[in-house]
């Protein structure tokens, strides 16, 4: 399977797992519980895949930077949390590093 895809399919796993982690309750409901830990187990995994062929600064970067901006996004959306303009600056900076890291780095998962 492309690399990217198993990155892209890790990134989906940890936001499910995030999103899950708010409606447990502190690990107090077990079907959210248990999302949590399938999403994290999962995400970890094919996390761990990727690293055969994209470098872990660039993998975790990416994982880590469309997570933050997904799961920004799901809490504004589904949890109705508020964003002031530093936290919309913040988040786009955050979006472009990960486009400059996709679009002109040639490191690694080609």
């Amino acid at each position: 399977m492309n690399v990217w895809i198993l990155l892209s399919l890790a990134i989906i796993a940890e936001v499910i797992g995030t999103s899950a982690l708010k409606l447990s309750d502190g690990f107090t409901k077990l079907w959210p519980s248990l999302v949590v830990l399938v999403g994290y187990g999962l995400a970890f995994y094919l996390l761990s895949l990727t690293l055969k062929q994209i470098p872990v600064g660039v993998a975790y970067a990416i994982w880590a930077g469309a997570g933050i901006a997904l799961i920004t996004l799901i809490g504004w959306v589904v949890f109705k949390q508020t964003l002031d303009l530093a936290a919309v600056l913040g988040i786009a900076l955050i979006v472009s590093g990960v486009v400059v890291l996709q679009v002109f780095s040639k490191v690694g998962g080609q």
